[in-house]
């Protein structure tokens, strides 16, 4: 079996997105849809750059899906602000390191708040919802805790998170090097090598 490249599979997942099946959660047993499109983490600019693309073409079919990007980078942003602290996590992290500030902000970005804050995000109405900026936010938010908190709160929409590094299924490998940790509820979306029928 042959190697897809990360261009062939981002051109795969409008079609991939629009199916029946992935929209109502068909043939996945009883799980929630929770689906994973990794890559390798140098390809990360390619698919930001395509995100855009990926949500106009799912808006411009003849009954448009209605995407949600959450960036987990930007909810820390937005929290930290909102906090005021934002511009002393900025110093903080510059006079003393990022132990420092990890252990600063720590409390603030606690994951029901992460949660709570992604509900408040979103409309309600939502066909789809992808999430993003994994890697900008370690070590301060791990891809599975959301993961598992989310479940919770999520039941009917299905949801993409976009993954900088490797998923087998099993495990998730965050920049292909740190294991972040097992986590058996999700589906890998686009398969890295061409499937044979």
């Amino acid at each position: 079996m042959a190697d897809l490249t990360i261009q062939q599979r981002l051109n795969t997942l409008p079609n991939a997105l629009k199916k029946s099946r992935f929209l109502n959660n068909r043939g996945i047993g009883k799980e929630i849809g929770f689906y994973i499109f990794d890559y390798d983490p140098e390809h990360e600019p390619l698919v930001q750059e395509y995100l855009p693309i990926l949500t106009a073409k799912l808006q411009g079919i003849s009954e448009p899906l209605l995407v949600t990007e959450i960036s987990l980078y930007q909810i820390i942003l937005n929290i930290l602000e909102q906090r005021g602290f934002l511009q002393k996590a900025f110093d903080l992290e510059a006079k003393s390191g990022s132990p420092k500030l990890m252990k600063s902000i720590k409390p603030i970005l606690r994951p029901e708040q992460i949660i709570e804050y992604i509900q408040g995000q979103l409309q309600g109405i939502e066909d789809i919802i992808l999430i993003t900026g994994v890697g900008e936010s370690w070590p301060i938010l791990r891809s599975h805790t959301i993961l598992n908190n989310l479940h919770a709160v999520l039941d009917k929409v299905p949801l993409v998170m976009f993954f900088p590094g490797f998923y087998d299924g099993h495990e998730l490998r965050l920049f292909n090097l740190l294991k972040d940790d097992n986590y058996y509820r999700a589906f890998p979306l686009i398969p890295r090598q061409e499937q044979l029928i």
